[in-house]
């Protein structure tokens, strides 16, 4: 096997051509086979295979510095970088990142997991080297799903002062996670069809240079104008307007054309873009012809592409899309909006029923934000299904423009907790936190499905700010007996006793009910609260369980900075209820990638941890 070969970085460049195209299709073959048993990103990384090649064919890694945007289609630059025994353990805890990672390896020159931030960082990487009398090329790679994002056209504007050179790759394939949307796919639809635009530019030098005497020079004189034979041809020349050159489109499977088109961009003396063609998918069938399925996938049987699991059960992000599709047939003021996260959010089943409610902005999380806030100035009712994640970065959108008017936006916070494999860039851990400290916002959290269902239904109507948070996965389906109506501000008490209480936050609802029978089994009486919400904190049930109980135990699965536990403990002290409090939740750390089980009983969020946590404080109060 050619694959064999590549034993560190920059092995690459001792094969020889026959060699570098079955390298292709051994890449291929190694990456459908291990994703198919760890589970992925797929799609995306075969897409980009040749691409890979050719940039690790062009530059010295890890001398040279390659900044991959978002980063999940970073499996054979890791390959190529001689982690090929890492893929076993791929996106398990302890093993190898689905990601880039600095400390992982020096050939990963940056951290990444959300969209639009490469060129930022590679024009960091660009000043620092220009600042250190350095040498080293820069290469941002960023895929055209990501430069709807806003962050993409800030560090675009910043880039086209240098006079050093930066290479920025356009890899187009025509696919964010969801269909690309907006202007910006409209213009790259243009330049992939430059086939045309190539077969008219040579028609056109060919007869200029047929002028006698002067006809070659014409032919220069073009070339060396901003405005170029392009600019004539290529509606807008939106890079080069912007004073980035522009090369390209290139065939993004054709590694001898991708060498020499990054050869010359190695020669500009600024930033210059390359626009390369990709499919996204390619060489595996079911990815090409479904590649939103095959963006991130669980383990699926290689012959048919279907999931070797499936759990048969609504998720929570099933039951919110059931019932905000239903809610919006009886109210026609209910629009959805998401940020080309249809599918994952489970939006999808609205768009097909109200296409013209719904609403998907590209990967622009901050202007979904503002844009929900003027839809509800204007008298509509929108909903922002977002995850968890993602949500972070529209929060100055959501403080300044949505909360302080007290605009009635319903934001359906997806992925919230611990979400596993995608590891410290897509855990869900802090909005909690981060919501519950914005004047105006409620926060709701859902204990079970039909808990789940109400949530919706509270929220669509619901006349302020609301944040509804649940997680990724099957939703849970114990405590259907326990279904009070949803009121503003007012928790659920599920079992009263005395001694201990427990007070969970959503779908923490499982593992509290464990903690309590594993209590009672012990001997010790337990009460057990759904907190319901989280913002306005029920203050009146905390000074109810003041009489009967000694030890108030939180359970979220949040930073346990500023989170539940934090807001419980603090209205504790400052009005002086006669109760200890013990906060359980995720230390002030990141959590790295892994089965969520692991992953709980790594940060100590798992029953054996808490009860042993919970006999210890009570016997320590002299209440045995």
């Amino acid at each position: 096997m050619v694959l064999e070969k590549i034993q560190k970085e920059n092995d690459i460049k001792k094969l020889n051509a026959e060699e570098l195209k079955e390298l292709a299709e051994e890449i291929r073959q190694f990456l459908i086979e291990k994703i198919s048993r760890t589970g992925g990103h797929l799609a995306s990384n075969l897409g980009v295979v040749e691409l890979t090649m050719a940039l690790h064919l062009t530059f010295d890694l890890p001398g040279d510095k390659l900044i991959w945007d978002v980063g999940h289609q970073a499996y054979t630059h890791k390959l190529l970088t001689g982690r090929k025994g890492g893929f076993d353990d791929l996106r398990k805890y302890g093993g190898m990142s689905g990601f880039p990672k600095r400390k992982e390896s020096d050939c990963d020159a940056f951290d990444t997991g959300h969209s639009s931030t490469s060129i930022s960082a590679g024009l960091g990487y660009v000043e620092a080297r220009e600042l250190l009398h350095e040498k080293h090329s820069v290469v941002s790679v960023i895929g055209d799903g990501s430069l709807t994002g806003g962050m993409a056209y800030e560090a675009l504007n910043n880039a086209a002062r240098l006079k050093s050179n930066f290479i920025i790759v356009l890899n187009d394939n025509n696919m964010s996670i969801s269909e690309n949307v907006g202007g910006m796919s409209r213009y790259l639809n243009g330049l992939r069809t430059a086939q045309a635009y190539h077969d008219l530019k040579k028609g056109v030098e060919d007869t200029l240079k047929k002028i006698p005497v002067k006809g070659e020079s014409i032919v220069n004189q073009v070339r060396k104008t901003k405005s170029g034979i392009k600019q004539l041809f290529v509606p807008g020349m939106f890079f080069e307007d912007m004073g980035i050159t522009y090369l390209g489109p290139v065939d993004g499977h054709d590694v001898r054309k991708l060498v020499k088109i990054l050869g010359e961009a190695k020669r500009v003396d600024h930033a210059v873009l390359v626009h390369v063609i990709t499919r996204k998918g390619k060489g595996y069938a079911p990815a090409e012809e479904n590649p939103s399925r095959f963006h991130g996938t669980a383990p699926f049987d290689v012959a048919t592409g279907e999931a070797k699991e499936k759990s048969g059960r609504d998720s929570y992000t099933d039951v919110f899309s059931k019932v905000l599709t239903d809610a919006a047939r009886t109210d026609e003021k209910v629009v959805a909006i998401t940020a080309a996260m249809a599918d994952g959010t489970g939006l999808s089943r609205f768009a097909r029923r109200f296409p013209g409610r719904f609403f998907d902005v590209g990967i622009a999380e901050e202007h979904a934000m503002t844009f929900a806030a003027g839809l509800a100035a204007g008298g509509m009712k929108p909903v922002f299904a977002v995850y968890s994640s993602f949500l972070q970065r529209a929060y100055d959108q959501l403080i300044h423009d949505v909360c302080l008017q007290n605009l009635p936006v319903f934001i359906a916070v997806d992925r919230a907790g611990l979400v596993g494999s995608d590891g410290e860039t897509h855990q869900g851990l802090f909005d909690l936190s981060f919501l519950s400290m914005i004047p105006n916002m409620t926060v709701i959290s859902p204990k079970n499905r039909w808990e789940m269902a109400d949530m919706v239904r509270f929220a669509v109507d619901f006349p302020y700010p609301i944040a509804l948070r649940y997680p990724r996965g099957d939703a849970y389906e114990g405590m259907r007996r326990f279904r009070a109506p949803v009121e503003y501000g007012k928790s659920e008490v599920l079992y009263e006793e005395d001694g201990i209480a427990v007070l969970f936050v959503g779908h923490m609802a499982e593992l509290a009910d464990q903690v309590r029978r594993e209590l009672k089994d012990t001997g010790y009486a337990c009460s057990l609260v759904n907190a319901r919400f989280v913002k306005p904190l029920d203050t009146k049930m905390l000074e109810e369980l003041e009489k009967d109980h000694s030890l108030l135990v939180t359970i979220e699965e949040n930073v346990l900075t500023g989170g539940f536990g934090e807001q419980v403990l603090d209205y504790v002290a400052r009005a002086k209820l006669d109760m200890k409090v013990r906060c359980i939740g995720i230390p002030d750390d990141y959590v790295e990638h892994g089965n969520v089980d692991v992953l709980r009983r790594e940060v100590g969020l798992d029953k054996d941890t808490i009860v042993k946590q919970i006999i210890t404080d009570y016997l320590t109060m002299g209440k045995e």
